[in-house]
């Protein structure tokens, strides 16, 4: 197949988050596979406009503000006419493809941002992000989806699209990478979070929480960056606990690696995600979840197996499971080795077959 994925970013971007992951574990190794695969995205100051990576032929429009600008113009001069599908990656704001004239279209879609958006955003672009949103069941009419989550694929339904146009295909983890390694685990309770510092993401809920933790000798590591980073260390400050809470910045995947193993417990308190990959890896990784149940997250932890899931925004009731685990390290490994267990049905290999299958499914069908 010759496959063409519009992408507001590549990996490489320095915006790149868990979307750009995605994309890339699957369409890299479907262009593995002798599939010829270009990926249409933004670019940065500075960037290269066309690189090779993972095997596909990147080219780079824009950037992470103008790119629905470039978009249609870049594809209309270079790509139309050379490719059997056309796959949006549908992220941020839509860039309605089925309006471009070009081949079949699939959309994949981690998630939708809906309300969330006013919980990150000021009101006016909050608006036109949800805005934009709106017209999806009828630009994309007839069009087939894939999505990472039976929440997103709810989601999608109640907004008007056909249930059966929807294929949902989770998302994988390197399970060969992110490995248990119960001897690095931190001799006292360590809590962590990973993931972008943005304001929608609740971040604070857990530091709040983790400040009415009964146990002294706990501590919390977060892990990422983001604009909302200021906020979070004022908040920090406010309750005393600059000693005991520690901000590690973007971290490698080294580093990552090591803080999901020395962790005791990792945390997401997020209102929406798509999945919530890394509360896979720290499965794989053997180190429980403590999560929001939330669409998508929820289905990324087994309650009582593999961690807990604690209704959002329930500050006692993550104070309650917190302490849970920091009161009991033996309740931590077994926990851990559920996750791990459960971690292990997960791979992109699996990720890709489906993703493949799909798309031949579609392009069969004309």
């Amino acid at each position: 197949m010759r496959l063409l994925v519009v992408n507001w970013q590549d990996r490489e971007n320095p915006q790149a988050g868990g979307a750009e992951i995605h994309l890339h574990e699957i369409f890299g190794r479907l262009a593995a596979r002798g599939h010829e695969v270009t990926l249409l995205c933004g670019g940065w100051p500075g960037c290269a406009p066309r690189v090779e990576l993972d095997g596909m032929q990147v080219h780079r429009v824009g950037t992470r503000y103008t790119f629905p600008l470039h978009a249609r113009r870049a594809f209309a001069a270079h790509h139309a006419g050379r490719h059997d599908l056309l796959i949006e990656d549908i992220n941020k704001v839509p860039l309605f493809t089925p309006r471009w004239g070009g081949p079949p279209v699939v959309g994949i879609i981690p998630h939708l941002f809906g309300g969330t958006a006013f919980q990150e955003l000021p009101a006016p672009v909050a608006a036109v992000v949800w805005l934009a949103e709106r017209p999806i069941p009828w630009v994309y009419r007839d069009i087939p989806f894939q999505v990472i989550s039976r929440s997103t694929a709810d989601d999608l339904a109640a907004r008007g699209v056909p249930r059966e146009a929807i294929e949902v295909i989770y998302c994988g983890i390197d399970a060969q990478g992110y490995t248990p390694a119960p001897e690095q685990r931190a001799a006292r309770p360590l809590f962590a979070y990973l993931g972008r510092l943005k304001k929608y993401k609740r971040v604070d809920l857990i530091i709040r929480a983790f400040a009415q933790l009964q146990h002294p000798d706990a501590t919390l590591e977060i892990a990422g960056a983001g604009d909302h980073r200021p906020a979070l260390e004022q908040l920090v400050a406010s309750l005393d606990l600059t000693g005991r809470v520690r901000f590690l910045g973007r971290v490698s995947e080294e580093e990552k690696r090591s803080l999901l193993r020395r962790a005791w417990c990792l945390m997401l308190t997020s209102p929406k995600e798509g999945w919530g990959i890394t509360n896979l890896e720290a499965a794989a990784s053997g180190t429980p979840v403590i999560a929001s149940d939330s669409p998508g997250i929820r289905e990324s932890v087994q309650h009582g197996e593999t961690g807990y899931l604690v209704r959002h925004g329930d500050l006692q009731g993550l104070v309650h499971e917190m302490q849970r685990l920091a009161s009991d390290r033996s309740l931590v490994e077994r926990l851990g080795v559920g996750g791990r267990t459960f971690a292990e049905t997960f791979t992109w290999e699996r990720t890709a077959d489906e993703t493949e299958a799909h798309l031949t499914r579609v392009l069969t069908r004309g």
